[in-house]
């Protein structure tokens, strides 16, 4: 299963408000998607010095104000509540859409983040910690690698998907095995244990695979998230004598743009025209990559044809938008898409499944387990003098045929699923690797098991049927875009 935490998956765009002390946003933005970053950097300032502007009970009621303004579901507010009691502005966010959250409208996705670091994420990547996806079996008290990034410190220890970590400590003398920190305080406690991501936190891994059984020291560092591996994000398969096209997305962000490009530039010279889009621990991010990749699969279709729209609740509808193909130097006329998804494959995702799906009909397939269920997105609304962002869910994703109903995930509307394993034991991007064996097998016609619909999942894993994506409750940035990131 995929653990849900608070502030993840995003689908967002830039909406950049003059606020004022205490209260909600006023107009002077725009909410056009789709944006040049991720949220447009600072409103304006406010009246009143920053201690009476930042504290608790101001952020509070300027929270509060902005999501009566720009929320989806304003009828699932309630009439009046007091930010007394509440000991922070997260939990006063929390309690505020505690209803829409209860109808699975709203599942942590409206949620305060910092400026400052949402808009380097959403630029570059950048990131802090050791570089790798963690995912836990809270049953059998394990933890296991699902990936490492490229240049950050797990990568050069040579840390790679598969291996388990076996023991976490401040130092050799204080490992203490992950069974046991599991057993007193669960997954939460290993990411208590794996130490905060900032640069400079040092811990003791002691790790098992291929490689044997060793203690490694590793430290924390500054790094950019790369969103298309140089090693798998990108590649041809041959299967038989077809080419198939392979890509690995890892997040919706700026810095994919120009690897996305490249990536289906190689494509179209080779002449692909069946591919593998690799969504299985992608949780989301901005709008106008999703668009931009949406583009690049988008070499057959006319530019009058409705990629995704964005539609919001009534009063706010000036800001409704809606994204048609817009043929890209690189753009590809794919015959056939295999989608690779689990139950962390969300938002900006979907909408690029989603907006594909009334083109493709049965020539588009879903590998693996049932995505999210996240058709709506958030604007940004910037407080900057207290480096205050509040994502607000403001929006629904719909495709061309006005469909955004995908709320318990898209195996409910996509016609061909396959179910298929995330197999740990194989690289990814590796013809081999149960999921994109599977996705090869889709492509050639072959048949296969449904997905369940319904409650969302991670795809099994060989062996490891319970493994979760490590997510705090207080994840940071990096860790609600990446999700298991640490």
């Amino acid at each position: 299963m995929m653990k849900l935490s608070k502030g993840r998956l995003a689908l967002t765009v830039a909406l950049t408000l003059l606020s004022a002390c205490g209260g909600g946003g006023s107009s002077g933005g725009t909410a056009t998607p789709p944006p040049s970053g991720g949220g447009g950097g600072g409103g304006g300032g406010s009246s009143g010095g920053q201690s009476a502007t930042c504290s608790l009970l101001a952020r509070q009621q300027w929270a509060d104000g902005v999501l009566r303004e720009w929320y989806l579901f304003p009828e699932t507010l309630p009439g009046s509540l007091s930010p007394a009691g509440y000991s922070t502005v997260e939990d006063y966010i929390d309690a505020l859409t505690l209803n829409a959250r209860n109808q699975r409208r709203d599942r942590y996705s409206t949620y305060l983040t910092s400026i400052a670091e949402e808009n380097a994420f959403f630029a570059s990547g950048a990131s802090a910690g050791f570089g790798f996806r963690v995912s836990t079996d809270s049953i059998n008290r394990r933890a296991f690698i699902m990936e490492t990034f490229e240049d950050t410190p797990a990568f050069t220890a040579g840390i790679e998907r598969g291996d388990e970590i076996v023991a976490i400590g401040a130092s050799t003398s204080s490992l203490q095995s992950v069974s046991t920190i599991i057993s007193n305080g669960g997954s939460n406690a290993v990411t208590n244990a794996l130490g905060a991501n900032t640069a400079g936190m040092t811990r003791v891994l002691r790790i098992s695979g291929a490689a044997g059984t060793r203690d490694l020291t590793l430290t924390k560092a500054d790094y950019s998230l790369t969103p298309v591996s140089s090693r798998y994000g990108a590649r041809i398969i041959q299967d038989g004598a077809k080419k198939v096209g392979y890509l690995n997305l890892r997040t919706f962000i700026t810095a994919a743009n120009p690897q996305l490009r490249f990536a289906f530039d190689t494509f179209r010279r080779e002449g692909v025209t069946e591919l593998i889009v690799d969504f299985r621990y992608n949780g989301g991010g901005l709008i106008s990559t999703a668009e931009l990749l949406g583009d690049l699969l988008g070499g057959n279709r006319a530019s009058s044809e409705v990629f995704s729209s964005f539609v919001y609740r009534p009063e706010k509808s000036s800001n409704n938008s809606t994204h048609r193909f817009v043929a890209q130097p690189e753009s590809v006329s794919p015959t056939r898409i295999a989608f690779i998804t689990t139950g962390a494959s969300a938002s900006a995702s979907e909408v690029v499944i989603n907006g594909m799906l009334p083109y493709l009909g049965d020539n588009l397939g879903m590998i693996g387990a049932n995505s999210f269920g996240k058709p709506v997105g958030q604007v940004a609304i910037d407080r900057s003098a207290c480096d205050d962002r509040l994502r607000v869910v403001a929006f629904s994703s719909r495709n061309s045929a006005n469909s955004d109903a995908y709320y318990d995930g898209l195996a409910s509307t996509v016609r061909r699923t396959c179910r298929a394993t995330d197999d740990l034991t194989r690289p990814l991007g590796d013809a081999q690797e149960s999921s994109v064996r599977q996705a090869l097998d889709f492509l050639a016609g072959r048949t296969c098991t449904p997905i369940a619909t319904g409650q969302t999942a991670m795809a099994a894993v060989e062996g490891r049927t319970k493994l979760e994506l490590l997510t705090p409750e207080d994840a940071d940035v990096t860790q609600r875009e990446v999700p298991g990131a640490f």
